[in-house]
């Protein structure tokens, strides 16, 4: 069983934050969690992002902010042999990276708000994620560490000044995790990320979080407003629509390929989600879709 694993992150030389650029094998990076917080830009890619209890679809432009000990891996669609030209610029930093006090100047209120608001995890768009990902690739050519560090400070404010964001997970929840609360549930949403799609165990999960599966509960309600099983069919169905929009499949493959073991209980519960069948939902992207080429 795959868990979410720790990683120790150590800056080259004498250098206060890590910037690293990686090809199509970086995206074989397990679901993984650090105490720094990240920054990642998708130069070329399209799969499913992953970041803490969320699953969503990612493709080229993606730029996400992720704080500390948020739980995250982006994985590829296409198997990695077919996926030339694939890659990603990572930047990761520690909250003190440039001295304990240093986010707390009036100058940096943005970026201090803006880091508060990563333990949710922020994904940027529009015009702010355009500029700032050219500000990216950019930075990655530079080989001046000053310029480099202005640069990042810039990059930072840019984005923290910007209103073309979204969430990714409710922000009371992220920041009401203790770092107890954490070392235990990264590992049910490890689980989770790999087993989604298939039967899955209470029992099992419990055991991932050393609990009675009564007490694990409790514990994942607690922390996440939702029960295990709410959380398990919100995974799957967000799979499903994707699977919807992006390939011809019939509805009965598509409940399957999604985790759901009976064809008439997604259907129900789709049509309790998304007030319509899957059907229609198809149907209805597909029109939309026609009309926005034409």
């Amino acid at each position: 069983m795959i868990k979410a694993s720790f990683e120790v992150l150590q800056p080259l030389g004498m250098q206060s934050f890590i910037l690293r650029r990686f090809d199509k094998f970086g995206y074989d990076a397990p679901y993984h969690y650090h105490p720094e917080f990240e920054l990642t830009y998708i130069i070329k890619g399209h799969g499913k992002r992953y970041v803490g209890s969320r699953l969503d679809e990612f493709d080229t432009g993606d730029l996400v902010l992720m704080g500390p000990n948020l739980p995250h891996c982006w994985k590829l669609e296409t198997p990695v042999e077919e996926s030339e030209g694939a890659g990603a610029v990572v930047i990761q930093f520690a909250a003190d990276f440039l001295g304990d006090a240093f986010f707390q100047r009036d100058e940096l209120q943005h970026i201090k708000l803006m880091l508060k608001k990563s333990s949710a995890g922020i994904c940027f768009k529009g015009k702010a994620r355009e500029r700032v990902n050219k500000k990216i690739l950019k930075l990655t050519e530079e080989n001046d560490h000053f310029k480099i560090l202005i640069g990042m400070l810039d990059i930072l404010q840019d984005l923290a000044v910007s209103k073309e964001y979204q969430l990714l997970n409710e922000q009371k929840e992220a920041e009401e995790q203790q770092a107890y609360d954490q070392e235990r549930i990264n590992p049910v949403f490890a689980y989770l990320v790999e087993n989604f799609r298939n039967q899955v165990s209470l029992d099992e999960v419990a055991s991932v979080a050393n609990m009675t599966p009564n007490a694990f509960c409790k514990f994942f309600k607690r922390i996440t407003r939702k029960t295990f099983m709410e959380t398990v069919i919100t995974y799957r169905l967000n799979y499903a629509i994707q699977q919807l929009v992006q390939t011809d499949y019939p509805i009965s493959q598509v409940a399957f390929e999604s985790g759901f073991g009976d064809v008439s209980h997604f259907y129900k519960t789709f049509k309790q989600k998304m007030k319509m069948s899957p059907l229609s939902y198809r149907k209805r992207f597909t029109v939309s879709l026609t009309q926005q080429v034409a």
